[in-house]
């Protein structure tokens, strides 16, 4: 099982190349990236966009785009439409956000007739390696679902533990947060919690083991867990945190990253192929770490 950052890079190695297609490819941070894990020669690229905004912001950062695939296409939604096509006809493996806002990729990812749908909805999966636990450390979904019922709360899951089980965990462990650890019928979390544990015991949710509702230091703290009575294959020993929802999140993640300067990666799962969405504020390693998880995924 990967344990680091620097396995989930080692473990592309070796692999057959997967091509990653930018869309609107005309983004310094992204290029800095998509050369870097090309130079490494974990992928191959395929940029869509503005080629002489590409050529140029290439120049300055003095990289040679002279081997990869430039499709030229100065429209922004004509170049996410080509983007999604070539992603779902097989050309290319990963599809990646460029100088585009996220719902804007979404939108077309999302088109019904012609994106790439699946029957599971889309989620983001982030993954962190924190000096203060003992391996890779998945939270979701702090990205795209505001307020996730439970049918949205089991295809999130499922997201998430096919990540996991891309990097070898054949049966990661589920923690379903809430602020206690008892189903209380006036919190919601609770009640869903209790549900998804249930369906992940008749095999409504594969391939993962759920517990909850768990608060966020039993969930991943052995001494915590005990003191509270709390004994299951779960409980201090999570793979996967399942937030209630995006604010609780967004807001665990940026604390991981801020405070406690985590190493960390993300994918949007549920898509026919992986996307990568990062965001302007990641740094060049997250986004790099970023591009290896996609390419050892699968959707």
């Amino acid at each position: 099982m990967v344990k680091t950052m620097d396995e989930i890079m080692e473990n592309v190695k070796g692999n057959r190349k997967k091509r990653v297609v930018v869309a609107v490819a005309q983004d310094e941070d992204v290029l800095h990236s998509v050369h870097e894990a090309h130079k490494l020669g974990l992928i191959e690229v395929s940029l869509v966009g503005d080629k002489k905004k590409i050529y140029d912001i290439a120049g300055g950062l003095k990289i040679d785009v002279s081997g990869y695939e430039i499709v030229k296409e100065v429209d922004d939604s004509k170049a996410i439409r080509i983007a999604v096509d070539m992603a779902g006809s097989g050309a290319a493996d990963v599809l990646m956000k460029g100088m585009i806002q996220t719902a804007d990729l979404l939108s077309v990812v999302l088109d019904k007739d012609h994106g790439l749908r699946t029957n599971r909805i889309l989620s983001h999966v982030g993954v962190y390696e924190l000096q203060s636990y003992h391996k890779l450390l998945f939270v979701t979904d702090a990205g795209i679902n505001i307020a996730p019922d439970l049918k949205q709360k089991a295809d999130i899951v499922q997201n998430a533990v096919n990540v996991s089980v891309s990097l070898g965990n054949e049966r990661p462990k589920v923690a379903v947060l809430a602020a206690i650890e008892v189903v209380n019928p006036s919190m919601q979390a609770t009640v869903e919690a209790a549900a998804l544990s249930k369906m992940a015991d008749r095999g409504q949710i594969k391939n993962c083991i759920i517990d909850g509702p768990l608060g966020m230091d039993n969930a991943i703290n052995m001494e915590a867990a005990l003191h509270k009575g709390i004994r299951s294959e779960v409980a201090g020993d999570a793979d996967i945190l399942l937030t209630p929802d995006i604010e609780a999140g967004n807001i665990l993640v940026k604390t991981l990253s801020f405070l406690n300067k985590a190493k960390s990666c993300g994918v949007v799962a549920g898509a026919r192929v992986p996307l990568v969405v990062t965001s302007r504020a990641d740094d060049h390693m997250t986004k790099l770490y970023s591009i290896a998880l996609a390419t050892i995924m699968k959707a």
